[in-house]
C-alpha cells in the first residue's frame, strides 16, 4: 500500500461497516421516558381542565365535589396500579383519530361505589352492571375537557374510544410498556373519596407535544394554550350585580388581570341542587358552555347475516326495529339523552324533541 491506496479487502470492510450503522430501527417516542420540561407541559394543559372536570363531576352526582391539584409519574405497566394493591375499577377510554395509544382511569373499589351511588340515587350500591354503566357515564365526562384541552394545544383533532369499565385484581389490562399516570385527590361533599388515576401511553403523550410544537396556533406553550381556551369559555361577567359599569370596564379589567396570574389553587364545586346558587358557581356553569359535543340522531337497528350483507345491491331494503311514526332516539357523546319525531327544515332534515330522559333512566338504558 506504499502508493496509499486501499485494497479490495479493506474497502469490503468498510463498506459492511457503514451499511450496519443504520440497521436498528428507530424507537418510537417516549419510549424512553418524558424530560422534565414535556411533562411540566403536558401537565399545564390537564391543569386547566380541572375546574370543568369538577364541575361535571358536580352536576353528575348533584353533590359538592373538590379536585385537587393533579400530580404526575412516569412508571412501567407493573407499577401503573401502584396503590390499588387490592385490585379495583378500570374504566378504558382509549385514544384514536388523530393520537393512538392506551388511556383510561384507575379508581379503588370503594372510590367506584362512591362515585356510582350517588348517581344512581342510592345507598349502599354493589359493583353491578347498572353500577358500571354508571361509571362509564361519568369517566366519559370526564375525560371530555382533557380531549378538549389537548386537541386545541396541538392542533388536531382526536377523541377517545367509547369508555369500557371492569373490575381488576393484580395489574390492569393496557397496551404498551410505560405510562404517565396523574394523581387527582378526590373529595365528595367534603369527604375524602380517594384518588382516581388518569393513565397516558408515554408514546401518546410525546406524540400529542410533537404535534403542538408543529401547530398552528399562535403560541406554542401549552400553558398559554389552555389558559387562552379557559378565558375564551368564560361567561361575560359584566352584567352580574355587584359589578361596577360606571367606570368604563375598568374594575373588570382589574378582575380578568388577577384571574391570569400564576397561583393554581384547587377549586370547590357547590352542590347544585341548592336553591340559591352564587355568581361563582355560575361561572363554573359558564365554563362547559363553549365545550363541542356530537350530536347524532339514530332512525334504527337491525341485524343481518353476512350472507345477506354480501348479497346487497341497489334497491336492497332494509327494515328497521322502529316502527313508523315512533320517536328516534337521540344521541350525544353515543349516549341517549332524549327522543324525537323528524321534521323537515327547509331542505334539511331536522328532529323535534319530544321527550327528556332522564339520569336514571339513561343509566338503565345503558347496556
Amino acid at each position: 500500500m506504499s502508493d496509499g491506496s486501499l485494497s479490495q479487502d479493506e474497502i469490503d470492510a468498510l463498506l459492511q461497516g457503514s451499511t450496519g450503522m443504520d440497521l436498528e430501527e428507530p424507537k418510537p417516542a417516549g419510549s424512553d421516558g418524558l424530560s422534565d420540561q414535556q411533562v411540566k407541559q403536558f401537565i399545564s394543559i390537564i391543569q386547566g381542565t380541572v375546574d370543568t372536570q369538577g364541575s361535571n363531576f358536580a352536576m353528575l352526582l348533584g353533590k359538592s365535589v373538590t379536585i385537587g391539584a393533579p400530580k404526575s409519574e412516569q412508571l412501567s405497566k407493573a407499577e401503573l396500579a401502584g396503590g390499588l394493591e387490592d385490585g379495583g375499577v378500570q374504566l378504558h377510554l382509549d385514544l384514536e383519530d388523530g393520537v393512538d395509544g392506551s388511556h383510561g382511569y384507575l379508581i379503588s373499589k370503594e372510590t367506584a361505589l362512591g362515585i356510582a351511588g350517588p348517581m344512581m340515587g342510592l345507598d349502599g350500591v354493589d359493583l353491578d352492571d347498572a353500577a358500571m354503566n354508571a361509571l362509564q357515564e361519568a369517566f366519559s365526562n370526564l375525560s371530555g375537557p382533557v380531549v378538549t384541552a389537548l386537541s386545541d394545544s396541538t392542533g388536531k383533532s382526536f377523541m377517545t374510544q367509547p369508555p369500557e369499565g371492569e373490575e381488576f385484581t393484580g395489574r390492569p389490562a393496557v397496551r404498551g410498556q410505560k405510562f404517565l399516570r396523574i394523581a387527582y385527590p378526590l373529595s365528595i361533599e367534603g369527604n375524602d373519596a380517594g384518588t382516581i388515576y388518569q393513565y397516558f401511553e408515554l408514546p401518546a403523550v410525546a406524540s400529542m407535544l410533537e404535534k403542538g410544537k408543529s401547530g398552528g396556533s399562535s403560541s406554542n406553550d401549552p400553558l398559554s394554550q389552555a389558559m387562552n381556551m379557559q378565558n375564551q369559555s368564560m361567561p361575560d361577567m359584566s352584567g352580574l350585580e355587584g359589578w361596577g359599569m360606571s367606570g368604563g370596564g375598568a374594575q373588570g379589567g382589574g378582575q380578568a388581570m388577577q384571574g391570569n396570574g400564576a397561583s393554581v389553587q384547587s377549586v370547590q364545586f357547590p352542590s347544585f341542587n341548592q336553591g340559591a346558587q352564587g355568581q361563582g358557581e355560575q361561572g363554573n356553569i359558564g365554563l362547559l358552555m363553549d365545550v363541542y359535543m356530537e350530536m347524532t340522531v339514530e332512525l334504527g337497528r337491525t341485524k343481518r347475516l353476512i350472507k345477506d350483507i354480501l348479497g346487497m345491491g341497489e334497491g336492497t331494503i332494509i327494515e328497521l326495529d322502529k316502527l313508523a311514526g315512533e320517536p328516534v332516539d337521540i344521541l350525544v357523546n353515543h349516549k341517549l339523552i332524549a327522543r324525537g319525531e323528524v321534521v323537515v327544515i327547509d331542505e334539511n332534515f331536522g328532529v323535534r324533541v319530544t321527550e327528556i330522559i332522564s339520569t336514571m333512566e339513561r343509566i338503565n338504558n345503558m347496556t
